[in-house]
């Protein structure tokens, strides 16, 4: 009996002792709790921030064998268009970047470009762009255009299940590293990463032929960890002492560039992706993310260009941001995949119409 009670008691010390560590990792993991409140992160806040992002998918298992499938049909071509720095310990050095064009490319066709997995934990930006590409609806359009899919720009993030990149960096907000920082303004530039110069690199070099754009959508999410875990990440980052909590959209919205409304254009989307999910009915102020819509489902911003966005690396007079919203309870993940290819239909299909 003592030796049972011996046993028991040491096992429920050590459950204790797991539990607490578990909880402390936690607490120390959370973003919010690295460096001193008030106080921007400095070299040593940045490493540990980065060496406590646990790898949660793998981006050679996942996301690579889907690019190499592509190589074998014979509408599209696979682009190696860069590499970034892997960070991971006893991984590979660096990811491949890849692309996916359309082999009959042709001047006579409008180009269209697609982007996903910018940020790399917003899942059905890379899901949705790659059931694009096999679902048969890439190969319909590439009758009538030019189509450049980067379907996962941050291997990193999309690891980790993260906003940032490695470096602590958003890379939706890298695109015009030299743009103006407006004091208050929602959405500022912030500085060039790697994922962004590979990207701008590849469209001015590789894609340099293509000197006009028709149509850019940048596939996107919104989801309940922006406000628990990457507002509170931004802030103590940055130093900003803030426990104002945002309001997170139940449904999908667009981002709408100020400078190019296109309004029939936005409907278009919002009609076909009404077939599949619902779309974000505004807050008590009639906004949605604290930004002031322009139609139903569509928030408008300042140019995307000036912001650093990705959906503004191009001089497309079309473009936009998708905003799936996959934790509501009335959507799956197929859902959230599937209204991001009935955003890009609908989106080709107008053009097509006033073309």
């Amino acid at each position: 009996l003592r030796l049972a009670l011996a046993i028991l008691m040491t096992a429920s010390a050590r459950m204790t002792t797991i539990a607490a560590l578990s909880t402390a990792s936690a607490s120390v993991n959370h973003p919010s709790t690295i460096g001193t409140p008030g106080k921007p992160w400095g070299i040593d806040e940045f490493k540990l921030w980065r060496d406590t992002r646990v790898k949660q998918r793998c981006y050679t298992a996942d996301i690579v064998p889907k690019i190499e499938s592509l190589r074998d049909n014979t509408l599209f071509d696979v682009v190696k268009y860069g590499e970034v720095e892997h960070y991971g310990i006893g991984e590979c050095d660096a990811f491949p970047l890849f692309a996916v064009k359309s082999r009959d490319w042709s001047e006579d066709k409008p180009n269209v470009f697609i982007t996903g997995g910018i940020h790399g934990y917003e899942t059905s930006g890379v899901e949705g762009a790659f059931l694009f590409l096999s679902g048969g609806r890439a190969a319909h359009y590439t009758q009538h255009f030019n189509i450049l899919v980067a379907p996962c720009v941050s291997p990193w993030a999309y690891e980790r299940i993260q906003r940032w990149n490695a470096k602590g960096v958003d890379p939706n907000r890298s695109f015009n590293p030299n743009g103006e920082v407006v004091e208050g303004r929602s959405f500022n530039p912030g500085e060039a990463t790697e994922e962004s110069a590979a990207l701008i690199k590849f469209l001015r070099e590789d894609m340099g032929h293509v000197k006009d754009w028709t149509c850019h959508m940048d596939l996107h999410e919104t989801t309940d960890s922006d406000e628990t875990e990457f507002r509170p990440a931004k802030n103590a980052r940055d130093g900003i002492v803030d426990d104002k909590e945002g309001e997170i959209p139940d449904g999908f919205y667009l981002v709408q560039d100020v400078t190019s409304p296109m309004p029939e254009w936005f409907t278009a989307m919002i009609e076909s992706v009404r077939k599949v999910t619902h779309i974000a009915p505004t807050d008590a102020d009639g906004k949605l993310i604290g930004e002031t819509l322009s139609q139903e489902g569509v928030i408008q911003i300042p140019e995307k260009k000036s912001l650093g966005l990705c959906a503004g690396v191009t001089n497309a007079p079309y473009r936009t941001t998708t905003e799936v919203y996959p934790d509501s309870p009335n959507a799956t993940p197929e859902q959230c995949n599937e209204a991001q290819v009935a955003c890009i239909d609908g989106a080709l299909g107008h053009i097509l119409s006033v073309l």
